[in-house]
This record gives structure tokens, C-alpha cells and sequence, in this order.
């Protein structure tokens, strides 16, 4: 996009939370630099310091509660939690402010690194089960059998129906130990076509692909149109630019302009990576806005306008499905909005109601720390100035799809519902509208929900599900 976005900043999803998306945002300044001594990285002084922050930049500075007392709060994030709970309480900052570590954050943008299983977890509210919904390919657990539909039926001999009877889903996620190298849990598992058995496995570093070489891009004939099909696992890791660009060139030698993108576990990441799929998909659009940049009246120096740019493998996308869940967050949801001006009934939402977040973080670095303040400084919105789809992408999308996640069959396939549902769209079929109830991963009433980590690292604060 024509405006740089210097610093790097979370459209978390999640967060997050199981909506965790990092944007770009014009550089504001840092947040202090230098060798730590024991009374500045105190406890007391952090909180100091991240009060602070917040006081300057946040975006809603008047549902800041800064009465609360630092001292009550045994940590950082807690005392965070409690100075944005009036925002919360309006459905404005769901667990989007947040601190993490420097150092765990550029490892996963730079490379892709996280230490754990390597697969998404998402549990049954109703008959307590839990289940693989996607396993990444360089993780421990795929090289033992763990994939898509696999169910876990028990952590280190505990039936997986105790852990969430004794203490819901945290519970479980305690039982999965610490994202560190070299912790072990044994498993008893069972395999979609019913066959069970029991494996060890090691959580490892292992590098999160973007886009699976399996299943990630493909080209699907659709009753003799030919469709690009993306699954994108997460905007946050910078390799997912390249991939992003041989996938569309592969669209464009095949004269594709029918897209589906499948966002369904998608919480975010980095809108520099947003604003180059969107010049992949909208060569017809170069100068156009593709989104805006609005900060606190007090910081609107900052607003910025991005507009498509021209990219040699770019095709002229003329009809867009994205496939969405709860899930599906910041970043991802900022290019749903961003071609609804452009493709009005021919861009459709797919599957169920997305997070809401039409904001973004920045970050707020106090190196001598290692902490990184992701703080919701701004929004955005679209080129007819569409934006605030706090309760989901569902309520300003012109046409919705429902449909199933079928978690028992590859993504990406034509037999899989919600792929199914974007291919029946796409050829001009009806379908039954989605409901606009906000479907975020803490208020959603689906019976699957991603299962969040208790304390997450950096890598779960942005992929949903992970572990």
C-alpha cells in the first residue's frame, strides 16, 4: 500500500485471545530502551509504566478506569484487564490490550518460531470432547498422528470429559503443560474412522507455515469455472507475503478471478501482509482505497489512507467468498471489509459470524524489560467509511452463507460444507443467511469453540486454538 507502515502493530484475535492480528501502523515512538536494574523492571514499575501507555495512546481514553488500585493486581496483564474493563463492558476491547515479551514476538513474525504440539485445539461446550481442527505440518504432534478430526480422549491417563467437567476448558489447557521445549504429555486419541491408540509427544520449536503445502492453495473446478482456493492459517508471519504471492501468480496463469478465502482459524496478524493480499486480489483497483487508519482525536496526526497497489502476479478478483468462524479476527476481517464496497453482492461471508475487531494495536516496547505493550490505538475502515462490525463481519456483509465448519473433513475440499457453501455461492446459488449474533471465542454460543491457553505466549495471543 502507498502509506508505509512503519511499526507493527496487532488487529488481534483474538486474539488474541483467539484473535491476535497484527497491523501496521505509522510509527509513534518506542516505549524506553537500556540495561534493566531490578526496581525498573519491579512489578510496581511496569504497571507504572504500562498506565502510562495507556493514558497516551489508547484509543478510548474515556472507558480507561484509572481508579483502580495497581497494587491489587498480581500481575501486569490483570492490572491491564482491569484499567480497559469499562471498553470491554461495551464490546470495544475484548482482551486486545495486552503485554507480551519483545523477544517471543520477532521470532514468530521473523521466522514463523513457536515452541509447542503445533495444532489447533477446539472443544465441545455441550458433550465435553476436544478436537484436532488443523495440525501444522512442522509440529511434533502431525509426525504422531495428530491431524484434522483427531479426537483427544486423554492428557497423561486423565479422560479429557474429567478435565473439562473439573474445570472447564482452562483446565485442559493447564493439563498441555507450558509452551517450552521438551515438556511431554502421552495422549490416547482417536482417529476419525474410529481407530484409537496412544502416542508421546514432545512439545519442540517448530516453524508455523502460513499456508500448508497440503491443502493451503489449490485451484478447484467448480462446475467448469476455475476457483483460487487460499486457506491462510495467520496473517502474523512475514513468509506469508512470498507464499501469498505464488499462490495468486499460479490464479492468474490459470485465468482464475473466482476467489475463496478461508479464514475460518484466522485471528490476525500483520496488515502489511492485509494490504498485499488485497493488491494481489485488486489488480483492477490500483489507486483506489483499499482501507483507512483512524486514531484518538488527540493522535489523529497519525490517520493514514492505503491504496491499492500494483503487483506483477496480481489478478482482478470479480467475485469473493471468505470462509469465517468466530475465530476469524482483525486482519482478516479488515479484508473481508475492505472489498465490500468494491464487490457488494459478489463478496459474501461463509460459515459463521466472525470475531469483530475492527481495531488495531500498536506496540509500546520497554526493551530494557522485555515488554511489549499491545495497545488498541486505532480503527479501520473501508473506502465508503465502513468499519465497527463489533458484532462481526455478519453485520455489514450485504449477502451471508451459514454453514458448518465440518472439522471431520479436509479444508479445502469440495465435499467439506463450509467449501462447499463458498463454491455453491460463487456459481450463483441460494443459501441460507448467517446469523449477525456476535460469535467472538469468549461470547460465542456455537458448540465448538477454539480452545484458549490460561497464559498464553506470543504465538497464542494470535492463532486461535493453538497449542
Amino acid at each position: 500500500m502507498t502509506v508505509a507502515r512503519a511499526s507493527l502493530s496487532l488487529l488481534l484475535a483474538c486474539a488474541l485471545v483467539a484473535c491476535g492480528s497484527d497491523s501496521g501502523a505509522p510509527d509513534i515512538g518506542g516505549g524506553g530502551s537500556g540495561t534493566s536494574t531490578p526496581s525498573q523492571c519491579s512489578l510496581a514499575n511496569r504497571k507504572a509504566w504500562a498506565l502510562d501507555q495507556l493514558q497516551e495512546f489508547y484509543l478510548f481514553p474515556g472507558l480507561l478506569n484509572t481508579s483502580v488500585d495497581p497494587a491489587s493486581f498480581a500481575t501486569v496483564q490483570d492490572y491491564i484487564n482491569a484499567l480497559v474493563a469499562p471498553a470491554r463492558a461495551q464490546g470495544r476491547d475484548r482482551f486486545f490490550t495486552y503485554i507480551t515479551s519483545i523477544r517471543e514476538e520477532q521470532e514468530l513474525i521473523n521466522s514463523g518460531s513457536s515452541a509447542g504440539f503445533g495444532i489447533r485445539l477446539g472443544y465441545d461446550t455441550v458433550n465435553g470432547r476436544v478436537f484436532v481442527l488443523e495440525a501444522f505440518e512442522n509440529g511434533p504432534a502431525f509426525q504422531q498422528g495428530f491431524d484434522r478430526g483427531t479426537q483427544i480422549l486423554s492428557v497423561n491417563g486423565v479422560d479429557t470429559a474429567t478435565l473439562l467437567a473439573n474445570g472447564g476448558p482452562g483446565n485442559f489447557s493447564d493439563a498441555l503443560g507450558t509452551s517450552a521445549p521438551g515438556v511431554n504429555r502421552t495422549f490416547r486419541i482417536r482417529q476419525p474412522g474410529g481407530t484409537e491408540s496412544t502416542v508421546s509427544v514432545t512439545k519442540t520449536e517448530y516453524r508455523l507455515d502460513p499456508i500448508s503445502d497440503r491443502y493451503g492453495a489449490q485451484v478447484i473446478d467448480n462446475n467448469g469455472t476455475q476457483v483460487g482456493y487460499i486457506n491462510l492459517r495467520t496473517f502474523i508471519v512475514e513468509d506469508a507475503g512470498p507464499q501469498l504471492r505464488t499462490a495468486v501468480n499460479t490464479f492468474r496463469q490459470q485465468g482464475v478471478t473466482e476467489v475463496i478465502l478461508d479464514f475460518r482459524y484466522n485471528g490476525g496478524g500483520l496488515v502489511s501482509v492485509a494490504d498485499l493480499l488485497g493488491d494481489l486480489l485488486g489488480r483492477d483497483k490500483v489507486g483506489q482505497v483499499f482501507s483507512r487508519t483512524l486514531f484518538r482525536d488527540s493522535l489523529a496526526s497519525n490517520n493514514s489512507t492505503d491504496l491499492f497497489e500494483s503487483q506483477p502476479e496480481a489478478i482482478a478478483a470479480t467475485k469473493i467468498a471468505l470462509i469465517g468462524t468466530g475465530a476469524t479476527a482483525s486482519a482478516s476481517e479488515l479484508v473481508g471489509n475492505a472489498f465490500i464496497p468494491y464487490l457488494g453482492n459478489d463478496t459474501a461471508l461463509v460459515g459463521s459470524n466472525t470475531f469483530g475487531k475492527p481495531l488495531g494495536q500498536i506496540a509500546r516496547d520497554r526493551e530494557l524489560c522485555d515488554d511489549r505493550l499491545r495497545v488498541v490505538a486505532f480503527r479501520t475502515v473501508n473506502a465508503t467509511g465502513g468499519g465497527d462490525y463489533y458484532n462481526g463481519l455478519a453485520s455489514v456483509y450485504r449477502q451471508t452463507c451459514a454453514a458448518e465448519d465440518d472439522f471431520l473433513d479436509p479444508m479445502g475440499s469440495p465435499s467439506e460444507q463450509s467449501t462447499a457453501t463458498a463454491l455453491a455461492f460463487l456459481r450463483g446459488g441460494s443459501c441460507n443467511p448467517i446469523n449477525g449474533k456476535p460469535e467472538g471465542v469468549k461470547q460465542q454460543a456455537a458448540r465448538f469453540e477454539a480452545l484458549e491457553a490460561t497464559t498464553p505466549s506470543a504465538a497464542q495471543y494470535r492463532i486461535p486454538g493453538l497449542f
